[in-house]
């Protein structure tokens, strides 16, 4: 059974940083692209980045620097590293996996891609 358990969120105030963890488990862990995703209350997923199974990222056009996808193969985890947070930043912040395809390059940063989720992780930035 393919899980994925976020942490990291929590509340920072502005200009402050955070890295978020996803620990994946039921599935072969490096064949896989992987992304992050953030949502807000009544409004549609938007995708952050993503990563391949050779490493290669992807970033949405929107994202403006200051966010680093990674993952640590030996840890078997998915980061997502946040700088310089501003209080527009507050969402939930999920990850995903695409299990039904093999990127090995150029991941894809479609939410209809990726098929399994993480529940979540709160991410609240103070002005």
């Amino acid at each position: 059974q393919v899980q994925l358990v976020e942490s990291g969120g929590g509340s920072v105030e502005a200009g402050g940083s955070l890295r978020l963890s996803c620990a994946p488990s039921g599935y072969t862990y490096n064949k896989y692209a992987m992304a992050w995703f953030r949502q807000a209350p009544g409004k549609q997923l938007d995708v952050i980045a993503a990563i391949s199974s050779t490493e290669t990222t992807t970033y949405t056009d929107s994202v403006k620097g200051g966010i680093t996808i990674s993952k640590d193969n030996a840890k078997n985890t998915l980061y997502l590293e946040m700088n310089s947070l501003k209080p527009e930043d507050t969402d939930t912040y999920y990850c995903a996996v695409d299990t039904d395809h093999i990127w090995v390059v150029n991941p894809s940063l479609s939410v209809d891609a990726y098929n399994y989720w993480g529940q979540g992780t709160q991410v609240t930035v103070s002005s």
